[in-house]
Order: structure tokens, then C-alpha cells, then sequence
């Protein structure tokens, strides 16, 4: 009979945030085991695809104390101001990062740029076991410790038995369907069309965020010089801005966004994706933990959603690191759940609250919208609340993000 793998630790999903989590581990002494059914530098991998990630000021410390921000700061466009707007009003915010102290709201990254660092970081680390790639099959999740298997793509199988279970797996989580845990989705009717776009004027790090009707319209600074578009629309519309030629595209997304970032020149690499808002009732069960979007997948408006996956990622590391024994006892995993419960809430309530003030077509409500947009201008202690939104929206920081090792001193 085949001997049985024993690790601590098995995430399932090696995406951003699963990476992110098996480097916070690595070093620790918890033997982790990484299961993914993509290889990192495949055409085929989504998570390391030309899509791009703004990464907050504490995204930024929690790669920092993990020794990969060196690795891609080259290719970390800082974002030194914010405009924000609405199509066909005349209200306006505008928030600089030196009237906030501060250096950047946040640092602009390719995925392909982060996957590949995070990847090289694990596989230099024999700590860090990697299935690559490999799916799960069965999971049988025990009172001490849970078994499951692991289809290698020779069709291999080997049997591992884990304290605990990391789903990393996205919205639509195996482990989360296995662990029994239910999960609510709300499709907000809309396709986000992304791509790359270059413009006749030097960006100066300015990002913007423009409510259309149709949904938001974020356009983000790159360290090439060119500029990130996120472009949410309804289903039918994205089907057609996709089917455009290059001039007729350009032409759209100009008569959409205005002339605020110059005349856009070129586009490339453009994709597409469904905008839903996906939350499972728990974060927590039985020898299991989901994290980012198992545990919630948000719209890209504010860009928080992998922000707070990240966040997730930080704090499970430091609870597992502080009580490494048994690292999915029910101790532990309730004291991560409400850790986080509070930062979780607040940020999935005030995405989807965005998308919703935004896209109310009430009447008046446009005006109030407006209104306080200009209010928001004019008033700095609330510029200043949304600047440390980055750090999180309730509960403890975790270390990493204060730019401080996983295990205590």
C-alpha cells in the first residue's frame, strides 16, 4: 500500500492569494503542501494573465516583509493620485497622496509580474511541497485530520492526510463544496472588459474611477506608461466592444471616458470577464479555511478584492504560525474567522454599496450622488478615511501588513 503524505498545512489553489499564503508559511517550520492544476507561466493560468492588480500600501508591506516586493517593484507603477467621476455629471473628487503623507495610494503590478515572483519564491523552498500540476480528487474530512487525494496530470494519484485545508480555489471552490459550505451569488448583469491602452500624454501616476452608466470605468497608471482599462458593461454590450476593431474600440471607450488622460493611440490584449458578487456563509468549517474569492469575490470597483484576499492570506499564516501543532483545530479557526469577520464584511458592503449607489437611476439620486462627490472634495478627513482603506476596514492588522515577520518575536 502506498505511503500517506503527512503535512500540516494543504492549500488548494495556487493563484495569487494560495501563493501568497505558501510564501508566508514558508520559514515557519509548518509543512505545506500547494496543489495547482495550472503551472504558473501557462498561457492557460488566469491568475498570471496580462490582467493587472492595484495593491494597497499594506499589499505592498505584506510583499515587503516576504522578500518579493524586490522582485517586482521594477514593475510597480505608483498611484500618486486619484480622480473620480460620473458620466453626464458635474461632480468630481480628487484625492492626492501628498496631501495625504503619504507616497502612493498604492502600487499598479502586472499579475504575470507577481505570479512569477511569488512561483520562483516557492519552488527555491524545499519546505514549500508543490503539486504542479495536480488536482484534488476525494476529500474525506475527519475529526483530526482530514485525507484527500492528489491526481498528478501523469495519472499518478497520491494520498495525503492534513490538519488542515486551505481553499484558494476561487468562486466556484471545490474544497468549499466538499467542507459543505454554502455560498450566496449575485450577478451584477455586467462583463468587465479589460485591456491595455496607450495615450498621447504621460500618465504622472493618476488613476481614475468613472461611474457610467452602464457600470464603472477604471483606468490605472503603468510603469511602461501606458494605462490599464477596467470597463464594466452590460453583457451585450461587452459581447459587441469585443467584436470592435481597434480604431472602433478606441473610439468607444474615448467617448466614454472623455479627454482627461489625452487621446488613446492603441489597445491590446483585450479580454473579458462575468462581474458577480459571490460570499459563503462561513469562512470556516471542519478542518477547513477558504480565503479570497472561495471566501468572497467581489466587483473590481475601489479595487479591494484581491487586496482583502491578500489580508486573509497574512492573518492565517500568523494564527497557524503562533499554534503550529495542530494548525486546523477549531480553536484556532474561529479565532482567524472573527479576526477577520469585521474587514470582510465592511469591504464586501462597500464594493457592492458602490456599484449599487452608482448604478441608481432613481431620479434625483444622481444629483445627491453628486453632491456628494463635491462634499467629499471639499473635505479632508474623509479623503483621509479612504486612504487607509488598504489596511483594512475593522479587526486586527495582521504583522505582515505592518511590515512585520509572520512568526512572533
Amino acid at each position: 500500500m502506498p505511503a500517506v503524505l503527512e503535512v500540516d498545512v494543504t492549500i488548494v489553489g495556487g493563484g495569487m492569494v494560495g501563493a501568497s499564503l505558501a510564501a508566508a508559511l514558508s520559514g515557519t517550520g509548518v509543512r505545506v503542501l500547494l496543489v495547482e492544476s495550472v503551472p504558473s507561466d501557462s498561457g492557460a493560468q488566469r491568475s498570471f494573465d496580462a490582467r493587472t492588480t492595484a495593491l494597497g500600501n499594506a499589499s505592498q508591506r505584506i510583499y515587503g516583509a516576504l522578500g518579493i516586493w524586490a522582485a517586482i517593484a521594477g514593475e510597480a507603477e505608483p498611484i500618486r493620485s486619484i480622480h473620480i467621476s460620473e458620466a453626464g455629471r458635474f461632480g468630481f473628487a480628487r484625492l492626492t497622496a501628498t496631501e495625504q503623507g503619504i507616497e502612493a495610494f498604492g502600487y499598479v503590478v502586472a499579475n504575470r509580474a507577481l505570479g512569477a515572483a511569488l512561483w520562483r519564491r516557492l519552488k527555491e523552498d524545499p519546505r514549500v511541497l508543490l503539486r504542479v500540476p495536480a488536482r484534488v480528487g476525494a476529500i474525506d474530512i475527519g475529526a483530526d485530520a482530514a485525507v484527500l487525494t492528489v491526481e498528478a496530470a501523469d495519472g499518478a494519484v497520491e494520498t495525503v492526510s492534513t490538519r488542515l485545508i486551505v481553499a484558494a480555489d476561487g468562486a466556484h471552490s471545490q474544497v468549499r463544496t466538499a467542507a459543505g459550505i454554502e455560498a450566496s451569488v449575485e450577478d451584477y448583469v455586467q462583463v468587465a472588459v479589460v485591456t491595455t491602452v496607450a495615450t498621447d500624454q504621460p500618465h504622472e501616476g493618476r488613476a481614475y474611477e468613472r461611474f457610467t452608466a452602464a457600470g464603472p470605468l477604471a483606468v490605472l497608471p503603468l510603469h511602461d506608461g501606458n494605462l490599464a482599462v477596467i470597463w464594466a458593461r452590460a453583457p451585450a454590450d461587452a459581447q459587441e466592444l469585443m467584436a470592435l476593431d481597434e480604431s472602433a474600440f478606441l473610439a468607444r471607450l474615448q467617448a466614454a471616458f472623455g479627454w482627461r488622460a489625452g487621446r488613446f493611440t492603441r489597445a491590446r490584449g483585450r479580454g473579458s470577464y462575468p462581474l458577480k458578487l459571490t460570499r459563503a456563509v462561513t469562512a470556516v468549517a471542519r478542518r477547513v479555511v477558504l480565503i479570497g474569492n472561495a471566501a468572497q469575490a467581489l466587483h473590481p470597483v475601489a479595487g479591494q478584492g484581491f487586496n482583502l484576499g491578500l489580508r486573509d492570506a497574512a492573518m492565517l499564516a500568523e494564527v497557524i504560525a503562533a499554534a503550529p501543532a495542530d494548525a486546523g483545530n477549531e480553536e484556532l479557526l474561529s479565532r482567524f474567522a472573527a479576526w477577520r469577520a469585521g474587514d470582510r464584511g465592511g469591504v464586501t458592503r462597500f464594493t457592492d454599496g458602490l456599484v449599487k449607489l452608482f448604478g441608481d437611476t432613481r431620479p434625483g439620486v444622481g444629483l445627491l450622488r453628486n453632491l456628494g462627490l463635491l462634499l467629499f472634495d471639499l473635505t479632508p478627513p474623509a479623503k483621509s478615511a479612504l486612504a487607509r482603506v488598504s489596511a483594512g476596514f475593522a479587526g486586527p492588522v495582521p504583522r505582515l501588513a505592518r511590515g512585520l515577520p509572520v512568526r512572533r518575536d
